[in-house]
């Protein structure tokens, strides 16, 4: 097997997937061999270099399926909302509660919500998905007294923004975010659907009401990286520089002009 024909088997699949639905299927490794008369080593170097530049994501047991990869902004200038973000970026938001309950905050949760520990607060863990196929999950800490019977609204309305501002009258605002790239523990790449150690966005947030400066919760999300590009949007842009559009200064000069001869 050459590096070249691989790729060149890869470049052309790319160009036919770019035209494709996400969530389409891909010709099997078999399909592959027969196609370009390869092997079976060429077939899934081609399938697996697919999957580096993150166009198509292997299931396994399933088959192997086009992604397309929106890109998450984070600002302080959008509401932290999920569903809302989603579709801004072109896809179809979905989220699905996994479990709920009342339970003590763990010491660094309250901290974040200025709160005590042990104090009881809605605990959510909730898997996310875009256009139909699972893109991250996540855990989020509610205040109590927000929005008390919680777990029966999220039941009826999957986007937890517009329960907080349509039955809770609150509107939440991103206060502090942090992400980073990282290895999630089992459990998490097994909600995933990752079949090894890969890693994937890591990102927690506190919100705060924007009628009082209260915080109102903390989360913590794992966001699969073939599903999502985290964009970090930090400041405002007040225009093109002047003096770049301007072009550089002329530089000094000790010749003197004909008039000052």
């Amino acid at each position: 097997m050459t590096h070249q024909r691989y790729r060149a088997i890869a470049d052309e699949l790319a160009a036919e997937i770019a035209a494709m639905a996400p969530g389409s299927k891909v010709d099997s490794e078999h399909s592959l061999m027969r196609r370009f008369g390869v092997g079976r080593a060429a077939a899934r170097a081609a399938v697996q270099e697919l999957e580096r530049r993150l166009q198509v994501r292997r299931v396994q047991g399933a088959g192997t399926f086009v992604t397309k990869r929106i890109d998450y902004v984070i600002s302080r200038d959008r509401p932290p909302s999920w569903h809302r973000t989603v579709r801004e970026a072109g896809g179809v938001p979905r989220s699905v509660l996994l479990d709920h309950a009342v339970a003590p905050l763990p010491a660094d949760c309250a901290a974040l919500l200025e709160l005590p520990a042990g104090e009881f607060a809605h605990r959510m863990l909730r898997m996310s998905y875009i256009d139909g196929v699972v893109s991250g999950t996540g855990v989020e800490w509610i205040v109590r007294d927000t929005v008390p019977d919680l777990a029966l609204t999220m039941r009826v309305e999957e986007s937890l923004d517009e329960v907080l501002r349509e039955v809770g009258g609150v509107h939440s605002v991103r206060a502090w975010c942090r992400a980073a790239f990282d290895i999630p523990s089992e459990d998490v790449q097994e909600r995933l659907g990752l079949g090894s150690s890969v890693p994937v966005w890591v990102v927690e947030s506190v919100n705060r009401a924007e009628e009082t400066g209260l915080p109102l919760m903390y989360s913590k999300s794992w966001m699969r990286g073939d599903a999502v590009r985290v964009v970090m949007e930090i400041g405002t842009t007040q225009g093109p520089c002047r003096r770049c559009e301007a072009g550089p200064e002329p530089a000094e000069s000790n010749t003197h002009s004909r008039e000052d001869a």
